[in-house]
């Protein structure tokens, strides 16, 4: 095997005294894993951090070999690190794409949504810029891997008029008539979901109820449910910030 390709850094794991095992996604190749020699050095540490735009040469004997990766840094976002909110969101938006893709599987739309949310988060750390994107990135990653939500029409009715909710169940938007007297079971819907445009805190917050509730139950099971701790601090984060 022997490509070359741009991926952004999802996740750095040390191997040995000197060396890294780093997990990151190309446009073409899908989630990719690689051997980093001297990845822990200091030279290499600050290129092999997360969220980073490289670019990378895999190169091994066979398809079944952990790839030897070598890489050159194409754009930095570890200044973003020094920002406890946007340091989450970054944190986050990376920790998912790498638990929730398979390796080798290209998802090109992943690709490009991902890199406008962590573009997003570079421009407007304090959230109210990239709280939408955010949000579309979480459905975007449920929709790739065959759970995405059906906003368009009402679950109940069929009918495409006043959405308001959002069943837990079905994962289905559900009108504002089919809905009265259950408003309590289901997730409000806000209009930015389906008509785009900005949002305000509470439609933000809405949204990530809704997209983290079907991430947790569809997605982050088992083992890779401790990914979701990562986002819990997040909200928390936004939360303090807008209150």
């Amino acid at each position: 095997m022997h490509f070359r390709a741009q991926a952004i850094v999802l996740a750095v794991r040390h191997h040995g005294e000197h060396s890294a095992i780093v997990r990151v996604l190309t446009e073409q190749h899908g989630l990719q894993p690689g051997y980093v020699r001297g990845g822990r050095s200091r030279a290499t540490r600050p290129i092999l951090q997360p969220a980073n735009l490289i670019e990378g040469e895999w190169r091994s004997r066979t398809d079944d070999q952990l790839a030897g990766l070598t890489i050159e840094l194409v754009h930095s976002r570890a200044p973003l690190f020094a920002e406890p909110l946007a340091a989450a969101a970054l944190d986050w938006a990376t920790s998912l794409t790498a638990a929730a893709l398979p390796e080798g599987h290209p998802y090109p739309y992943l690709y490009g949504g991902l890199d406008g949310v962590l573009a997003a988060v570079e421009a407007a750390p304090a959230a109210r810029g990239w709280g939408t994107a955010l949000v579309r990135y979480e459905l975007l990653v449920l929709a790739e891997l065959g759970f995405g939500l059906d906003l368009e029409r009402c679950v109940a009715t069929g009918s495409t008029d006043d959405l308001a909710f959002v069943s837990p169940k079905s994962g289905g938007a559900v009108s504002r008539a089919a809905g009265a007297g259950y408003a309590h079971r289901l997730f409000a819907l806000p209009p930015f979901l389906r008509v785009g445009g900005a949002a305000n805190w509470e439609d933000i917050l809405a949204g990530l109820a809704i997209t983290g509730h079907f991430l947790a139950r569809d997605i982050l099971t088992d083992r890779r449910a401790e990914v979701l701790a990562g986002r819990d601090r997040l909200v928390d984060r936004i939360k303090r910030a807008v209150a």
